[in-house]
């Protein structure tokens, strides 16, 4: 990274008990919480916004909302958040190569009509924001898709925006824990 990242000891505790909880549940700190911990007030709005965007409840499902940052996270040649979120999203959608295949084309990706839809409006947001009309949102609503649902979807597209340009700046790379989570069944222990 080209930043240097900042000691769990040394963080604040509320950040050192979140990445001490993430570590305890997943077996690792992912590099992008060591990056953003370098600066805890943003940071905590970090975690803040992501969990309000990722956890909430909704039309969309988590591994929907995965999906949206890997496609677009591929659209923006972000190798961490590829890596990373196919991870989770492989995880959510019991799904070996599902991560593949939305970072690479997610219209032969074998998603339901739904999901190509929602991914479309995603991209669009990703590419072109300034060019999403009253036809996109109609095209959501031909799914089922509400007005409400494509505004998670721009804010998702969009917070991972921002995430993508500061992994890049920050030369982020993905852990090596990330390349196999969901790829292999669980070994006994």
């Amino acid at each position: 990274m080209r930043f240097p990242v900042p000691a769990l000891a040394d963080l604040p505790e509320d950040l050192r008990e979140r990445l001490l909880a993430v570590q305890e549940k997943s077996g690792f700190v992912p590099n992008v919480f060591l990056l953003l911990a370098r600066r805890p007030d943003e940071f905590r709005a970090f975690l803040l916004y992501h969990d309000l965007l990722m956890d909430r409840p909704g039309v969309l499902t988590k591994a929907e909302r995965e999906m949206i940052v890997v496609a677009t996270s591929a659209a923006n040649r972000c190798l961490y958040c590829v890596v990373a979120h196919g991870a989770i999203l492989r995880v959510r959608a019991k799904d070996p190569r599902i991560a593949d295949r939305v970072a690479v084309d997610h219209r032969k990706a074998g998603l339901t009509a739904r999901q190509v839809a929602m991914l479309d409006f995603a991209l669009k947001v990703a590419g072109e924001a300034q060019a999403i009309g009253e036809g996109d949102y109609a095209a959501l609503e031909r799914h089922g898709l509400s007005r409400e649902d494509g505004w998670d979807i721009a804010a998702i597209a969009g917070f991972f925006a921002m995430s993508n340009r500061l992994a890049g700046a920050g030369d982020l790379r993905p852990n090596d824990e990330f390349f196999a989570l969901g790829r292999e069944p669980a070994r006994p222990t």
